[in-house]
């Protein structure tokens, strides 16, 4: 029995044991940071948030038409769902109003300000006229003005029709100030010193990049065509009762322990050794939830449940074709290497096909369409990275123990 693989073993599991324990409960006082499934953000099904209705407003400059209000409900999502995780159900009510439900947001005055700014940018003369709105905007991204100071710019670009406004005005206006203003609020007025003939323009100081980066963002992904005023904010309940999701819980524990129940039987030790891996397979869901601010809702969760269940397809695949070299007198050692070669192209192709589903239904999705896909692929990804080495990795540290070297413990 080698030592050394034991005590890699022992603290593998302990570590995992000790992490999972803080995921769900808080051990260690102090530490904030945990557990992890109170860090993650529930759904509009799952917990609530908001209601926002906003309404297209006609200016003279952007009058209200079907096309520029759904290509302000695309501006809005794309700004409180870029990635799409955070699940907002954002619709259309008549031909004016935009209806937004974000989750996990319990004050709508908060949701209004932060999340779904109406970013109305607007270019005015002296004279108070409006020459350029954010509709005639291209890009805004931001940039340093000084390294050693930390100053910061945002950088503009119009369109050809108003970078050809722009010329204009500024070249009638040398000398005068252009005020820039954002949702009714002066941003910036610089003195325009001389004509600026190639559409390119410059907001500063800020005091910071961030500060300038949080703008772009806003002018970029908010250089709304049509300006929309709050017509009613409130907060709303979970659409799933609280009673259904216990049940679903319930469910999903007696399952998960149906799984492993059956692996173990089944395959014994790889079973165990399945078992711990599809545990740390889950932690490193919850992490990358975490982290990347997933808005967890029933879709999700579908997503994360079919990624579990190929993860266990990888290593049903792996320990038959182990046992099958065991069966042919190979080596413990010889055979995991040959199962898990052999294995290793099937697990491919069913999880790339998968991918290859999910990144079609992300593209042409919506919502929580696309929160299924982003949570299926991760899943898919991590399964992947389970499977192949953890699992493979962990048998190695069992058969280099010899705690279990016989076959009939493989299942064989």
């Amino acid at each position: 029995m080698k030592l050394d693989k034991v005590l890699k073993l022992a603290g593998v599991i302990i570590l995992v044991a000790v992490v999972a324990l803080m995921a769900v409960k808080p051990v260690f006082p102090g530490v904030k940071w945990l557990p992890f499934t109170n860090m993650i953000k529930q759904g509009l099904d799952l917990k609530g948030g908001v209601h926002v209705v906003l309404e297209a407003q006609d200016t003279p400059d952007a009058p209200v038409t079907t096309d520029r209000v759904k290509q302000a409900m695309a501006i809005i999502e794309n700004r409180v769902n870029a990635f799409g995780v955070a699940e907002p159900i954002i619709q259309l009510e008549g031909s004016r109003r935009i209806i937004v439900e974000l989750a996990g947001v319990s004050d709508p005055d908060e949701a209004v300000r932060n999340l779904i700014k109406t970013a109305y940018l607007e270019f005015k003369t002296e004279d108070g006229t409006t020459v350029l709105t954010g509709r005639q905007l291209k890009t805004a991204t931001e940039g340093l003005i000084n390294a050693q100071s930390g100053q910061a710019e945002v950088n503009l670009e119009f369109e050809p029709d108003g970078a050809k406004i722009f010329a204009e005005v500024t070249a009638a206006n040398v000398g005068r100030q252009m005020a820039i203003v954002l949702d009714g609020q002066v941003l910036q007025a610089p003195v325009i010193r001389e004509p600026i003939p190639n559409g390119k323009a410059q907001i500063s100081p800020y005091e910071s990049l961030e500060e300038a980066h949080n703008i772009a963002i806003l002018l970029r992904s908010g250089s709304l065509p049509v300006k929309l005023e709050v017509m009613e904010k409130r907060t709303v309940g979970p659409t799933l009762g609280a009673d259904s999701l216990n049940k679903s819980i319930k469910a999903g524990i007696i399952g998960i322990a149906a799984i492993l129940a059956f692996m173990i039987i089944y395959y014994r030790v790889p079973g165990l050794v399945a078992s711990l891996a599809l545990t740390i397979y889950a932690l490193i869901m919850l992490i990358i939830y975490t982290a990347m601010h997933i808005t967890l809702t029933l879709p999700g969760i579908a997503g994360f449940l079919l990624s579990l269940g190929m993860a266990v397809d990888a290593n049903v695949i792996i320990f038959e074709r182990l046992k099958e070299e065991l069966w042919s007198g190979k080596s413990l050692r010889s055979a995991i290497d040959a199962g898990f070669k052999r294995a290793f192209v099937a697990i491919l192709d069913s999880n790339v096909t998968t991918l290859i589903a999910a990144a079609v239904l992300y593209y042409f999705g919506t919502g929580p369409i696309r929160g299924f896909a982003v949570t299926l692929s991760i899943g898919i990804l991590a399964s992947l990275l389970t499977a192949i080495v953890v699992t493979k990795w962990l048998l190695h540290l069992v058969a280099g123990s010899n705690l279990a070297s016989n076959p009939k413990m493989y299942g064989a």
